[in-house]
């Protein structure tokens, strides 16, 4: 017997997409848009050039998204996916907490680089959906926390970062100045090496603020 209802599946999704949550159709779709976006970008793709590569109507395609917003949605959720993992995964380490924070840092500037020089047009439409405020922004932006959160509560207990900061105002604090090396937009105003520098400076501030 399935765990959830077709209702409660429904509202699981995220906005904008319609009917089964796991079917062969839906993951053509966002395989599709994920190829098309990369060739030729966000806004000169359209739900029926993504119809017509599966070989359905765009009828069939709203059967599965309301809209192309959502698709981009689906697909942006995607690449900041891949992010927010490997952000994951650098918290989980058992490394000092220090260092992890240190890797955040690095990991941000490095995987905004490689999408910004090297998919350039998947970085276009980060930046249509930071500027929209898609909810695959909204889920990257609490990942994001999610982690900063993880590493300050082990360097904490580890005693490597005081605890008279109230712990809220220490992350909130942490991710905002974490921004500029996360926002597509922003990271277009620097060279890669200014991004690198300044990640570390950054970081090495942030680690002397955190000192017990």
């Amino acid at each position: 017997m399935s765990e959830h209802t077709d209702q409660e599946l429904t509202q699981m999704q995220p906005p904008g997409q319609r009917g089964p949550v796991e079917h062969e159709r839906r993951d053509q779709i966002i395989k599709a848009a994920d190829q098309h976006f990369r060739l030729y970008g966000y806004n000169k793709t359209s739900v029926a050039d993504l119809a017509k590569a599966i070989g359905v109507s765009s009828a069939y395609v709203y059967r599965f998204f309301e809209s192309k917003q959502a698709i981009g949605e689906a697909v942006c959720g995607m690449v900041l996916g891949q992010i927010a993992t490997a952000l994951r995964d650098i918290a989980a380490d058992r490394k000092p907490a220090a260092q992890r924070l240190r890797l955040v840092f690095k990991c941000l500037v490095d995987q905004g680089l490689e999408l910004f020089f090297n998919e350039r047009k998947l970085h276009d439409i980060v930046v249509v959906s930071v500027a929209g405020q898609w909810h695959s922004i909204q889920e990257y932006e609490e990942a994001l926390l999610a982690v900063v959160k993880t590493i300050v509560t082990d360097g904490r207990e580890a005693g490597e970062f005081e605890r008279k900061t109230p712990f809220d105002e220490v992350t909130r604090a942490i991710s905002e100045v974490l921004s500029p090396f996360a926002h597509p937009i922003l990271l277009e105003q620097k060279s890669p090496e200014d991004l690198k520098e300044n990640a570390i400076a950054v970081s090495n501030l942030v680690l002397r603020s955190l000192a017990p």
